[in-house]
């Protein structure tokens, strides 16, 4: 491809709301374009990297035999009701009627919608077990889009859907889609480690993520060194390791004048907040129903844990108002459990069941409980109710744990029959008897690896992609485009390079070379030949732009490293 042919969109400058660095290039490199908040157009150098991540995605689930297909974003209202999710998915629900009044929803996922095919599809159990895939756009109304393609409102997904006839069948499926993502995200070039996690709106029992370590990922992984376990915040076991042999102590209720905060009061009360209790009030909307879940006062609530604990979702979850405080004769600021109204269901954190003598809000203006003990002074449901830290004991072989940053690039799900029973996705076993398929589904963001490709290969210049899904592997740049001698040999090259199969640009345009430079290094091109002055002896510049290591060697040499390193892609 000529560069004065291409659609090159390089800006010095990145808009003021791109905050993160893949978000700054894709951006300013001339990867996309954005439309709306949330809403991204790929340009062509864009669409490119897509389609090679898309290929290598491809090739790996096609060699584990699963079969493509596309389906539409388009789903009908009455999928949903069948497997429940309609009213329970939440806002990020894209919904919307035809002219008939009909109700329908851009997918966001697409349970229902494999479910319904393997139901009319599948007719014997010869044809189990089935492997399902497809490479499509999703669509979620995220209140806050956010970092690009990290939180955006439509995002390029692979999903992909496995039937089995039992548990041991799911087991295999599971553990071959485990490689199979292992294999996908090695050849992407990413710095990645699967961690257990939360099933989430999609349900089932059990699930991993597949986290690329970044330090602007959205999620926190905590993981030991010693044993290998690892998992994200919001799934990770948070170990009790708190035994308080303390003698109770008589109740006291203190006045503490507007000290709200924990930090206000460690202040006034001269404790640490180990001592003190965190009360914090939420409502399930859909119940219309109030929580108070508590946690020590150097603790944070783990909202995952939380809304599986009372069996409801995100979506739902909020905290209570203005309104639901008055209503339980309390105050803001100084909530607590003793003598609470019974309407409200406390859950307790394990490491608060085991504190001695705490400290707690009073349910009155200004006031505070001092020796207030679990078991004597209130009741409540004992559970693992708060978010796993770094120091904390790893619940496998009880080593300290350390904690990261990551980017969720994949996960996948042991469905088993949460959606087939509700859809009557079945298959007639030997007895005649009709059985629920064993599923499992596993998604990879497409766009969001191609984030985290952005966010492990840059530097202050622009991208290094990886050779094997950069959009172009090489770039032959003439320093002087009226230098006869430079003009021929780059042509050259260009040519030579495209007939050995290496997708290469020939920079055909009269700008200084500076300009050239700083375009291709910002857009990541992994290899550069420069023909500059020495041209005449038969020398020219190659650099790499993932080391940016620059060697003069002859034309022929040049050549040949880049086709060799194209040949070694795996």
């Amino acid at each position: 491809m000529k560069a004065s042919q291409m659609l090159i969109a390089t800006a010095k400058e990145a808009p003021a709301e791109a905050k993160i660095a893949s978000h700054q290039l894709l951006l300013r490199a001339g990867y996309m374009k954005n439309e709306v908040a949330g809403v991204y157009n790929y340009l062509p150098l864009g669409l490119r990297v897509i389609n090679k991540i898309e290929t290598v995605i491809r090739e790996e689930m096609d060699k584990s035999g699963a079969n493509e297909i596309l389906c539409s974003a388009i789903q009908p209202k009455e999928l949903w009701e069948e497997s429940g999710r309609w009213a329970k998915y939440g806002p990020e629900l894209m919904r919307f009627k035809d002219r008939h009044e009909r109700e329908f929803c851009l997918g966001p996922t697409h349970e229902e919608v494999f479910t319904s095919i393997a139901r009319d599809l599948i007719k014997s159990p010869k044809q189990l077990p089935m492997n399902l895939y497809q490479i499509q756009t999703k669509y979620r109304d995220e209140f806050r889009p956010r970092f690009g393609l990290m939180r955006s409102r439509e995002f390029i997904m692979k999903d992909a859907y496995t039937f089995d006839k039992d548990e041991a069948g799911l087991e295999v499926s599971y553990q071959t889609m485990y490689d199979v993502y292992s294999r996908i995200f090695t050849r992407l070039g990413l710095n990645y480690v699967p961690v257990l996690a939360d099933t989430g709106a999609i349900g089932g029992n059990g699930s991993h993520q597949f986290m690329a370590l970044c330090e602007v990922g959205e999620s926190d992984i905590v993981y030991c060194e010693e044993c290998g376990y690892a998992a994200d915040q919001e799934k990770a076991d948070a170990i009790c390791t708190l035994k308080d042999n303390s003698e109770p102590k008589e109740l006291e209720k203190v006045n503490v004048g507007h000290a709200k905060s924990i930090e206000q009061m460690v202040d006034f009360y001269k404790r640490p907040a180990t001592e003190m209790v965190k009360s914090v009030l939420y409502k399930d909307t859909e119940k219309n129903k109030l929580y108070l879940a508590l946690v020590r006062g150097d603790r944070e609530v783990n909202e995952i844990k939380l809304v599986n604990a009372i069996d409801s979702a995100e979506a739902f979850l909020t905290f209570g108002n203005d309104e639901d405080i008055k209503s339980l004769h309390t105050c803001e600021g100084y909530i607590g459990p003793v003598g609470l109204d019974s309407s409200v269901e406390i859950l307790v954190d394990k490491e608060v069941a085991e504190l001695k003598n705490g400290i707690y809000g009073a349910n009155e203006a200004l006031m505070n409980y001092v020796n207030v003990n679990f078991g004597r002074d209130y009741t409540g449901r004992v559970l693992d109710l708060r978010k796993a830290v770094e120091g904390d004991l790893c619940p496998c072989c009880g080593k300290p744990m350390k904690m990261r940053r990551g980017i969720e690039v994949g996960q996948i799900f042991k469905l088993q029959t949460k959606y087939s029973k509700a859809m009557n996705c079945t298959y007639q076993n030997e007895k005649g008897e009709n059985v629920p398929m064993v599923m499992g589904c596993y998604g990879i963001g497409v766009t969001r690896t191609m984030t985290s490709i952005i966010e492990q290969h840059h530097d202050d210049f622009g991208i290094k992609w990886p050779l094997n899904v950069a959009p172009y592997h090489a770039v032959v740049v003439p320093v002087i485009n009226k230098d006869e001698a430079q003009v021929a040999l780059a042509e050259k090259l260009y040519k030579e390079l495209l007939a050995s199969g290496v997708e290469t640009i020939l920079d055909d345009r009269d700008a200084k070379p500076g300009f050239k430079f700083k375009d291709w290094d910002l857009m990541g091109i992994p290899y550069q030949i420069i023909c500059g002055k020495r041209v005449s002896e038969g020398i020219v510049e190659l650099k790499n732009r993932q080391t940016d290591e620059k060697i003069e060697v002859s034309p022929e040499e040049a050549v040949r490293v880049i086709v060799e390193a194209v040949k070694s892609i795996k």
